[in-house]
């Protein structure tokens, strides 16, 4: 049943095509073929091995160590229909990134996969791959005497430019490389006597060929199970970053600088549009296009009261002269690792008073959660709390918390938590909240060790009709965020110059805005 199903999805996928190209007369003669085949030059060099390929065997390896004997399947995704026959832009899933190093808008519709090695020691492997050995199943380019050449518009050179050959994309990832067309073979073979794991959620053509091929084989049970196992344990690869993956955390941060001196100088533009909000995200994202892959996430620009709208993403709103603009943004570089910072920004150049006096209490939040993740065998947990003791403690003093700081601070209290509702920290990588999947015990409740890279973003949201707010900081919302990666010395700020203190972001503006 399973099979004629398949089938049947493939033969509607086909009439659909066709129907597709409806508009369109397509030639299809011999002698066109033959003359649109003809007379091409030489193709130019191709690419050099990328540097990523000397450090993803290391990854492979430690996650093939947690599954031996089994084979374990990556897809990349593949491409997602936003209109009709136009696509959203293709972003491969992240554990295929970090184990393969493609990034950028390469390859939908590849899949990674790490078979099982019967016998190492027949095998030209070094000690720590000899669990797996990888493959990549990816569509390479077809001849230009081909009709995919000119007629194809998911992989034909006239339509998505060339793609790379088989031999190509061994020397660019280091990986033995397979056409696709042999996955659904390979994948079944031996199974039974070998149990295979899918990432899930990552495509679902490639899940449904798994489950189609664990049900012939009478593998069922705990399949799920087993594939969130895996998502688990790709997960947690990444909490420790290797020396590559800082540099890239390093480059995503620098361009996510020149994205915020960018908005700075669209502000006083901002102030007279009717959508101002809108022209500082445009801003950010024109220059995050320009200098990596594009948005990490979509950019909060929340000016006003907005900025207490924790997600607020419409950015559909005026920004007002005497507003804080609350601009929480992250450039993706062509690696795929996005850096995440918030700055909130006085939209005229200066703070007011009570401006002043909310965002300097975050700041002093800021810089304690830094201090406290630098000591030795402290917990990722710890970095929130101690940002809750200084908020706890200005609530306090400004008459906000029904009880005292201590109190509020206790499990039974939490009061404080009404003004900033959110974690300080999360992971951070190929994905703004990284490492998502790993166990609580390796994340929340873990020691920090140098390679982890993770934010740290308190704020106080005042929202305008809060009446328990004093009515001098009502509308005020502010989150200061940093991206901070752990040393053998301490936690140091990746971001230390994206300007922070409020005399530091009042230079800032008018620098930018003088230029």
């Amino acid at each position: 049943m399973m099979s004629e199903n398949v089938n049947e999805n493939q033969e509607l996928n086909k009439e659909l095509e066709a129907r597709a190209h409806n508009r369109t007369q397509r030639p299809n003669g011999s002698a066109f073929r033959t003359f649109i085949g003809e007379d091409w030059g030489p193709r130019p060099q191709g690419p050099q091995r990328l540097e990523v390929a000397d450090f993803t065997p290391a990854r492979r390896a430690a996650l093939g160590r947690m599954f031996p004997g089994e084979r374990l399947v990556f897809p990349a995704g593949d491409l997602k229909v936003r209109s009709n026959d136009t696509d959203y832009r293709f972003r491969a899933h992240s554990a295929f990134a970090h184990l393969t190093g493609l990034g950028g808008e390469d390859e939908p519709g590849a899949v990674l996969v790490l078979n099982p090695i019967d016998d190492p020691s027949d095998l030209s492997h070094d000690a720590e791959s000899a669990t797996h050995e990888a493959t990549l199943y990816f569509h390479p380019r077809a001849s230009r005497s081909s009709e995919e050449f000119y007629a194809d518009s998911r992989h034909g050179e006239f339509w998505v430019g060339a793609r790379l050959s088989a031999e190509e994309m061994n020397t660019l990832t280091g990986i033995n490389v397979k056409h696709s067309d042999s996955l659904r073979d390979d994948l079944a073979k031996d199974l039974g006597s070998v149990q295979i794991r899918v990432i899930p959620q990552a495509d679902a053509a490639i899940e449904e060929l798994v489950k189609e091929l664990r049900q012939q084989n009478g593998i069922t049970e705990n399949a799920l199970h087993a594939d969130f196992a895996l998502a688990e344990a790709a997960s947690e690869l990444r909490l420790i970053k290797d020396e590559w993956e800082v540099r890239e955390m390093k480059k995503a941060v620098e361009v996510t600088a020149q994205g915020f001196t960018e908005i700075l100088k669209n502000l006083p533009r901002a102030i007279g549009h009717w959508r101002g909000e809108r022209v500082v995200e445009g801003a950010f994202g024109a220059k995050a296009r320009e200098e990596g892959n594009g948005l990490g996430y979509d950019t909060i620009a929340a000016s006003g009261n907005h900025a207490n709208t924790l997600h607020w993403i419409a950015n559909d709103g005026p920004v007002n002269d005497g507003d804080l603009i609350l601009v929480d943004a992250g450039a993706e570089v062509d690696s795929l690792y996005t850096a995440d910072i918030t700055r909130t920004l006085p939209v005229n150049g200066k703070f007011t008073d009570a401006q002043r006096e909310v965002y300097e209490a975050v700041l002093e939040a800021c810089e304690y959660a830094l201090e406290t993740a630098s000591k030795p065998g402290v917990r990722f947990r710890d970095v929130h709390f101690a940002a809750m003791e200084v908020i706890a403690k200005h609530l306090e003093n400004w008459g906000m918390l029904p009880v005292s700081a201590e109190e509020s601070l206790t499990t039974d209290g939490q009061y404080h938590r009404r003004w900033m509702p959110h974690g300080t920290s999360h992971h951070l990588g190929l994905d703004v909240h990284d490492c998502a999947q790993a166990k609580r015990e390796l994340y929340q409740d873990a020691v920090l060790e140098p390679g982890m890279v993770f934010t740290i973003e308190p704020g106080l949201y005042f929202r305008s009709d809060d009446l328990k707010v004093p009515k001098r900081f009502r509308g005020i919302g502010v989150r200061i965020e940093d991206d901070v990666v752990v040393t053998k010395d301490g936690a140091v700020r990746i971001s230390e110059n994206i300007p922070r203190t409020v005399a530091g972001v009042e230079k800032w503006i008018a620098e930018a805005q003088q230029s």
